[in-house]
């Protein structure tokens, strides 16, 4: 069972920063990816940027040029650096990671939440 724990959501002014971490702990061999998602009140939870075991990126073309996906595999962690953030990048922000089995995200965070003000 793969175990994630977010870290580094918080309040910040419009065009600031925020870096959000990811810890996986456990059973990271069966993992083929890890995602950041998010969800605003209303809306559906949409995948922001993912990254494979590769070190292949996809971003939202939201997201595309502001924020950076990158990880460390000596301590499992994968980070989001979110820059000119903007008000619509308000959510709740969860970790995921895909099996390698399914290659669905099965396993997930339990969310970490970004505000953005003006």
């Amino acid at each position: 069972q793969v175990q994630l724990v977010e870290s580094g959501g918080g309040l910040v002014q419009a065009g600031g920063s925020l870096r959000l971490s990811c810890a996986a702990s456990r059973s990271t061999f069966s993992i083929n990816a890890i995602g950041w998602y998010r969800q605003a009140p209303g809306k559906q939870r949409e995948l922001v940027a993912e990254i494979t075991i590769g070190g292949r990126t996809n971003y939202a073309d939201s997201v595309k040029g502001r924020f950076t996906i990158s990880r460390d595999a000596a301590t499992n962690t994968v980070y989001l650096q979110m820059n000119s953030l903007k008000l619509e990048d308000t959510a709740v922000y969860y970790c995921a990671a895909k099996s390698i089995v399914t290659l669905n995200y099965n396993y997930w965070g339990q969310g970490t939440q970004v505000t953005v003000s003006s």
